[in-house]
Formats: C-alpha cells, sequence, structure tokens
C-alpha cells in the first residue's frame, strides 16, 4: 500500500480545524508534598501566585502564602484534616475574593462569606478582594465630619470622625466591645452600615452581641464577621481582611461604613502561629518580621474618599487588649502608630466605678475639634483639661484639710465632671443633649448641689430643655453656638438650677461654687473657632490673672 502524503496532509488539516480549542480543559495541577496543622506544602505549581486560592480535593479551599523554589506552602480553609499526602491541588487564577453586598446585613457570615446564623445561604454576585490597595493621598480628603459615638467622654475630648482610625486599648473586662457596641447602637437611624468582626472569641458571646443589637433595632444595619476561638488560625487570619473587603463594598459605592475589630491581639496571635508552622523566620516575641504590615495595610483602607470618587467613607475601630496596662508592648505600640489616636481604658478607673473607663491622659484624637460639630467643640475646650489637673490633684485628696482652697475647688468640680461623663451601658446620647449637660457642668451649675445628686440634675436639665426650649435643644445638635442660642440655654438651665435648689454642706450652709467660672466661660465662648487645644491655653492664661 501506497502512501499519499497529500492525503495524510489533509486529513490531518479536516482533524485539526475540527478541534474545538474552548473544551480542553487545561489547568496546572501540583501535588501534596505534607500536611499538617493546616498547613500544606505542595509541589508543582510553577506559576502559582500570592495569595492565589487553590482548589482541593473535599471541598477544601487553599491560600498560596509562601512561594519557595520547589514548593508552595498554602495555609486550608476547610476540613483539611480529609487531604493526604498525594492529594491533587489545582490553580484557580484567582486571588482571594470574599462575597459581599447588602444581602449579608443583618446576618452573621465566616469569613467566607457563609451564613452562620441558621437564616439560609446568603445569595450574592458581588465578590471584592480580601487584599485590596488602600487609596493613595490624591484619592483623599481631610476627615471634618463626626462619627458620633453616644458617649459623652469620647465625643466631647477625643472625637471620631468618619475615615477615621481610633484606636481602642485597655486590659481584658474593661469595656472596650461596650465602647464599639455602643457606637453601632447610636448610628443605628443613621445612613452608617457597621461591620463588626469577632477575631477568637467564644460563640456564646457573639450570639449574645447579635441579640443585644437585634433588642436595639441595630442589626438589620450590620453585618457580623465570626472566626470563632475554636477555629484553625487561617480563618481568624482572614477575618479582619474579609470584614474590610465587605464594608469597602459600601465605601466605594458612596456610603459611610464603620469597621470594627475586636480584636487585633488574638488576629497578630493566630498570623505568629500561621507562619511559624510556613517555617518564616521569627523576630521579636517570636512574630514574623511582617507583622507591622499586617495591620498597617488593613488599616490604612479606613478612608474618607474624595468628592470625585463618590465622597464614600471607612472608619476603622480596631481593639487591642493589653497585660497588666502595658501599652509599650509589642503589637500595641505598633497598632498606636499606625492609628490616628487611642481610647486607653484603665482598670483602676473601671473598677473605681467610672464608665467608660476611659484615662484622659493617654487618650487622644489626632484629628480632634476637626470631627466635632461647632457646639461640642466649644463647649469641651476647657473639659480636657480641667479633668487632667483632677486627676494631677487626686492622689492629695485625702489630705484634704491641709489643701488651698483652689486646689479643694478643682477637686470638687472634677468630681461633678467625672461623674457628667459617667454613662450606662447601651445609653448612647443624642449630641444635642451632650452639649447642654456640659454645659452645665463647665459652667459652674453643679458646684453647689452634692456630688450624688449630680446624675439626677443633669436627666432633670435635659428634660427641661426639652420641653420649654426644644428649638435651642435642636439648634445646638446642628451645631449652632451664637450668642443668642447660648443666652437662651443659659436662662433655661439657671431657672432650672434655682428650682432644683442648692445643697448645705456640713456646718449647714449653701456650698461654695466657683463665681469666677461663668465670667470666664462668657469670655472664652467669645473666641474663634480654632481648635480645642489652642483654647485651653488661651483659658488658662486668662485664668491665672483672675486667681492673682
Amino acid at each position: 500500500m501506497q502512501i499519499k502524503p497529500d492525503e495524510i496532509t489533509s486529513i490531518l488539516k479536516s482533524r485539526i480545524e475540527g478541534l474545538d480549542v474552548d473544551q480542553a480543559d487545561l489547568a496546572e495541577v501540583g501535588t501534596v508534598l505534607s500536611i499538617g496543622d493546616g498547613i500544606a506544602r505542595i509541589h508543582g505549581l510553577e506559576n502559582c501566585m500570592s495569595f492565589e486560592m487553590l482548589e482541593l480535593p473535599n471541598d477544601v479551599t487553599g491560600l498560596a502564602l509562601n512561594l519557595e523554589s520547589d514548593n508552595v506552602g498554602a495555609v486550608l480553609f476547610g476540613d483539611w484534616e480529609q487531604i493526604s499526602e498525594g492529594d491533587t491541588v489545582k490553580r484557580t487564577n484567582r486571588l482571594l475574593e470574599i462575597p459581599v453586598g447588602e444581602e449579608l446585613l443583618g446576618r452573621i457570615v465566616d469569613p467566607l462569606g457563609r451564613a452562620l446564623d441558621g437564616k439560609g445561604d446568603i445569595s450574592t454576585d458581588q465578590t471584592r478582594p480580601a487584599e485590596f490597595k488602600a487609596p493613595g493621598v490624591v484619592q483623599r480628603q481631610p476627615v471634618t465630619e463626626p462619627m458620633l459615638t453616644g458617649l459623652k467622654a469620647i465625643d466631647s475630648m477625643i472625637p471620631i470622625g468618619r475615615g477615621q482610625r481610633e484606636l481602642i486599648i485597655g486590659d481584658r473586662q474593661t469595656g472596650k466591645t461596650a465602647i464599639a457596641i455602643d457606637t453601632i447602637i447610636n448610628n443605628k437611624d443613621k445612613d452608617l452600615i457597621c461591620v463588626y468582626v469577632a477575631i477568637g472569641q467564644r460563640k456564646a458571646v457573639v450570639v449574645q452581641l447579635a441579640q443585644t443589637l437585634e433588642d436595639a433595632g441595630a442589626l438589620d444595619n450590620t453585618i457580623i464577621v465570626m472566626a470563632a476561638a475554636d477555629e484553625a488560625a487561617p480563618i481568624k487570619f482572614l477575618a479582619p481582611y474579609a470584614a474590610c473587603a465587605m464594608a469597602e463594598h459600601f465605601l466605594y459605592n458612596g456610603k459611610a461604613a464603620l469597621a470594627v475589630y475586636d480584636d487585633l491581639t488574638k488576629h497578630a496571635y493566630a498570623y505568629r502561629q500561621m507562619s511559624l508552622l510556613l517555617r518564616r523566620p521569627p523576630g521579636r516575641e517570636a512574630y514574623p518580621g511582617d507583622v507591622f504590615y499586617l495591620h498597617s495595610r488593613l488599616l490604612e483602607r479606613a478612608v474618607k474618599l474624595n468628592d470625585d470618587l463618590g465622597g464614600g467613607s471607612l472608619t476603622a475601630l480596631p481593639v487591642i487588649e493589653t497585660q497588666a496596662g502595658d501599652v509599650s508592648a509589642y503589637i500595641p505600640t505598633n497598632v498606636i502608630s499606625i492609628t490616628d489616636g487611642q481610647i486607653y481604658l484603665e482598670p483602676r478607673l473601671f473598677y473605681s466605678g467610672v464608665r467608660p473607663a476611659i484615662n484622659v491622659g493617654i487618650s487622644v484624637s489626632r484629628v480632634g475639634g476637626n470631627a466635632q460639630i461647632a457646639s461640642m467643640r466649644k463647649v469641651a475646650g476647657r473639659l480636657k483639661l480641667e479633668l487632667s489637673q483632677y486627676r494631677d490633684l487626686e492622689a492629695f485628696a485625702q489630705f484634704g484639710s491641709d489643701l488651698d482652697r483652689d486646689t479643694q475647688r478643682t477637686l470638687a468640680r472634677g468630681e461633678r465632671l467625672v461623674r457628667t461623663l459617667n454613662q450606662g451601658e447601651r445609653q448612647p446620647m443624642p449630641v444635642g443633649e451632650q452639649v447642654v449637660q456640659i454645659f452645665a457642668a463647665t459652667n459652674g451649675y453643679l458646684d453647689r448641689i452634692k456630688v450624688e445628686r449630680v446624675p439626677d440634675f443633669l436627666a432633670g436639665v435635659v428634660q427641661r430643655v426639652k420641653s420649654e426650649a426644644s428649638d435651642v435643644l435642636e439648634a445646638v445638635g446642628d451645631g449652632d453656638w451664637s450668642d443668642d442660642t447660648q443666652e437662651k440655654l443659659r436662662k433655661v438651665i439657671e431657672e432650672f438650677a434655682q428650682d432644683f435648689g442648692y445643697d448645705l454642706d456640713e456646718e449647714g450652709q449653701p456650698l461654695e461654687a466657683d463665681e469666677d467660672v461663668p465670667r470666664r466661660r462668657e469670655a472664652s465662648s467669645d473666641e474663634g473657632d480654632g481648635d480645642a487645644e489652642s483654647s485651653d491655653e488661651q483659658e488658662s492664661q486668662e485664668a491665672e490673672p483672675a486667681k492673682a
């Protein structure tokens, strides 16, 4: 039989033309070399990308983290115990993406977007990358819009603005989570979407938190991301990035979002565990060398976008747990240097009945009065200074008989200011009412009543202003602090103070008040709109001649 080249050529051409390339399944596959503690070493994925998703048997997902010359180190999500050596691993050519969208509101989900609350599956076709480059300087605008917490101590002295990163730091059981929950409840009727991520917490605690939000009517506006204490380290590592991606969906659609990371200490623990299992070189306290970058690339995604990009905002409230109040430890100092201020909660204050137990000396907001309405900025200008002076003198309070009159007066005023700023849990307060109460405290109206009666006075004065001058309360809440508004407010408070009556001291005489204070307040209220710190200095200079 003679072979004809032309016939063979034509047959080959027809076969090639009839080949459907689209049906060919081309995938780069590798083999599991070793598996243990949720970490797999994989051979054969030469073109694998960092943070790429990998497919393994039994619906297990891998995330490529270590790209070495002869193998890939990957962390596994799912039931990784069913994976064994020799199993096939397939590349997906996709970086890790998280389901996002309004469908997640009101739900408890895991970091991969799967429902954990038993209310059915979540159907959303929108996703965002877990890792996303933070916007640059040109894409941002200054933080000027208040993000009100409803807590007098914070909104007056440590204001938080939309787009800010404010650290909540303190020992365990000092009220860190309570501040975050009160903030979410305070914004339930506002245009703020909240994402709360629980890292390494007990499931019972998270369920109780969800119930608290539901009872307060704030759950419908909130997404809860849970990486429970019994989860593997990779899930805890992924949780804050997943929560940030869910919040960014609203940010880049021109809305305002709030992300609470509770807490980043356990996040750093999980990353340390993962890194040591991946054989990365340990550094200080056995943390890997990039533990600073771990948190900085997360928190830098908090932003107030410029108007050309929609003007959306993402506010971050990271939580850090300290050991015995040591704010100079490795992870606390890292996060303090990344954030725009910190709220430091002190156990000593907590156990003495100060709630929230904020240490005014260490706590700071680097945005300051820029993120306050004008009325609050004016009223709270001297508050922080007077409280700091009180804390300095408090140690000498037991020697009261030996103290001069000015010191006793400062101590008396400080006690009343502390009682004014005390606030119960789950009782956020509108900003207008906060201004009224702080105005009454800093202008000496509490000086002639006993400390234990301060809460009754404050509650009563708010009710009086609501009933007799609701227009003034509304104007103050909108930031109006004109002379006319001040005069109306002062008149209502003075009438209430006279009706409330003065208390008597041990000798049966009316308690002394600092008569000089209201006059100083009036003088300082005429100053310009400068920030609180400059007005503090100015008022303190004015006060010196008065004392002399």
